[in-house]
């Protein structure tokens, strides 16, 4: 990566960007972590995909990072745990946030903050407090250093385990808060 590059994050929008949407989950989710069988046109479409706002991060026109939100029920961690709301802080506007995956040459730390960043941004305007995801076993150290806290056993089989988490706005508001820049873009 070109130290001069700067990193863009947005919602996407257009056609180019889901297309490259469905192949970056193809290329984490089917390649890396073995969740989803292989198919010919190496895209994958989520089955969520009307209902999610993706958070993108592009790098010189690039997308190379995103993640998705979504805030309508059930969840897919309502189809793998009974009675979700037993785990979870009561009284909270709940969302889910979901296939993050950023390409290999990018996982240097700005790119996943920034997605976090961006996301958490939008939460906060969509009236949302607390966030469930399906953490891969692979990153549980990093998930804790930025708040998230694991409940419920493992799901998920083989080598696409995930551990249940939480993540309140304030859990993460503080464990981030000197990290982030004010703008939106950071320089690499």
């Amino acid at each position: 990566m070109k130290r001069s590059a700067v990193l863009e994050f947005k919602i996407a929008t257009e056609d180019w960007e889901f297309d490259r949407i469905h192949e970056l989950n193809y290329k984490t989710f089917v390649e890396e972590i073995p969740q989803h069988q292989a198919v010919s046109n190496r895209r994958l479409v989520d089955k969520f995909h009307s209902e999610n706002t993706y958070v993108i991060c592009l790098c010189d026109g690039q997308l190379i990072g995103m993640l998705a939100v979504r805030g309508k029920r059930p969840f897919s961690l309502d189809q793998k745990l009974s009675r979700l709301e037993d785990h979870l802080p009561p009284g909270r506007s709940i969302c889910e946030i979901r296939l993050l995956a950023v390409e290999k040459d990018f996982r240097m730390g700005q790119v996943f903050y920034g997605l976090l960043k961006f996301a958490s941004d939008y939460c906060i305007q969509q009236g949302y407090d607390l966030a469930v995801i399906s953490g891969t076993t692979r990153q549980q150290k990093l998930y804790r250093h930025l708040g998230f806290v694991p409940f419920g056993p493992l799901v998920g089989a083989g080598e696409a385990l995930f551990q249940p988490m939480y993540l309140t706005r304030e859990s993460f508001e503080e464990k981030t808060k000197d990290f982030f820049e004010p703008d939106g873009e950071e320089s690499v």
